[in-house]
């Protein structure tokens, strides 16, 4: 079965050079150190959860081969009291 991953440098001063990895299909987030190690946490993960839902009987959903990654940008005006402060 194949799964997106979405991985996300961590920008916190105590997670330096750690990765978030996202299993939407899931709604599972890990981390590790690079993406390599995000990449084996996300498995761990996943293996793991998979087990456990089929040590209770229940149904794994389907791979999710069709899904894609996008992105949107927002711009967000300052507010008027901001501008008025500066």
């Amino acid at each position: 079965m194949r799964y997106t991953v979405i991985y996300e440098k961590i920008c916190e001063p105590t997670f330096e050079g750690e990765y978030y990895a996202h299993i939407p299909s899931f709604d599972l987030t890990t981390q590790g150190m690079g993406i390599e190690g995000a990449k084996a946490a996300a498995e761990d993960l996943l293996d793991a959860w998979i087990r456990s839902k089929l040590d209770d009987g229940e149904p794994i959903p389907p791979s999710d081969e069709d899904a894609f990654l996008g992105s949107i940008e927002v711009q967000v005006a300052a507010p008027a009291d901001a501008l008025q402060a500066a």
